[in-house]
């Protein structure tokens, strides 16, 4: 789980979507949260790890499992 953080940046750049406009489409109101969880500061709730996972199409072993990328 070291590089959830890596990998959320790297979806979200994909998408070419803003920290904001992530924030924005996972209902989040401070986009501080979601740079602070890219930037390894702090862990997703399992709520937000569910909404990243539909928002993103992603299994929990892509985004928590290390050896997986994304």
């Amino acid at each position: 789980m070291k590089r959830l953080g890596e990998k959320l940046r790297t979806l979200r750049q994909q998408q070419g979507l803003t920290v904001r406009e992530l924030a924005s489409e996972l209902g989040i109101k401070s986009r501080s949260h979601i740079s602070d969880i890219e930037t390894g500061k702090n862990k997703p709730s399992l709520d937000l790890l569910t909404k990243i996972m539909a928002f993103y199409e992603v299994s929990c072993d892509q985004l928590l499992n290390d050896e997986y990328e994304v």
